[in-house]
């Protein structure tokens, strides 16, 4: 999905929607979609918003000792150690974290949303084969400014902004109502005038999951650029990566 700002009229375009990018013979889909890619950064690419971890948990990538769980190890570990334990006073049976599978960020979302996203996990059953296939994109494109994102996270904040029931905002992807709650969001959405969808498009956005994901995705981009998302908190320990996420109450919308 690509969405394109025109500066002039103050107003985002959803100018192109690639749906089911599928392998073909000997052609992967990674193939096809390197070259969508390779085509659109031709035109300029201000950045590219990744649904799944781009760098992994310090333990296995970075850490140089065998002892994961020793907080005097490394700095992302200590935070995370600290955390657990702030948390641990409010909540007595919280489950520990694993540093082999959950970064610092995946850790602070998880408390942080508790009860609005489900436990997140960097190298968990179903991101890590995610993971492992944006470290081998991301690497072809060295000069592409590459964002990592939460559309689930991203949806909550939008469509908070835009005053979408919580109800539906949680259950977009639901196979019963799910349809009805990505209209309603969507609805919400284009009645602030900021973003313009043409109507094969806005039929596409309903009927599939992925692609109404892919259009938050790309709009927490551009939310980034105007400096509109939020920020790590003090001492937040960084080299693990962060996942960008909209700021709460946007006015923009």
């Amino acid at each position: 999905m690509v969405l394109s700002y025109f500066e002039n009229q103050d107003k985002l375009f959803l100018t192109a929607v690639y749906e089911h990018i599928q392998s073909e013979e000997e052609v992967s889909s990674d193939d096809v979609l390197f070259e969508i890619i390779k085509e659109q950064a031709k035109e300029g690419i201000h950045s590219l918003c990744i649904d799944a971890p781009l760098k992994f948990p310090i333990c296995i990538d970075g850490s140089k000792s065998g002892r994961s769980y020793d907080s005097s190890v490394q700095k992302e570990l200590a935070w995370m150690w600290k955390e657990y334990r702030k948390h641990k006073r409010k909540k007595p049976r919280l489950k520990i974290f694993t540093p082999y599978t959950q970064r610092a960020v995946e850790q602070y979302l998880t408390y942080e949303m508790e009860g609005d996203l489900p436990p997140l996990e960097a190298l968990g059953a179903n991101t890590a084969p995610m993971a492992a296939r944006a470290r081998y994109l991301i690497k072809h494109f060295p000069k592409v400014n590459t964002l990592e994102v939460h559309p689930g996270l991203s949806i909550l904040r939008i469509g908070h902004s835009v005053k979408a029931a919580k109800s539906h905002l949680l259950h977009y992807k639901h196979q019963v109502g799910g349809e009805e709650s990505r209209q309603v969001i969507l609805d919400h959405l284009l009645r602030k005038d900021f973003v313009f969808v043409y109507q094969q498009d806005y039929h596409r956005l309903i009927n599939n999951s992925d692609v109404f994901e892919a259009l938050f995705c790309a709009l927490t981009g551009f939310l980034k650029h105007k400096g509109l998302c939020e920020k790590p908190p003090k001492d937040f320990p960084l080299r693990q990566g962060w996942i960008e996420f909209p700021q709460k109450d946007l006015i923009i919308f």
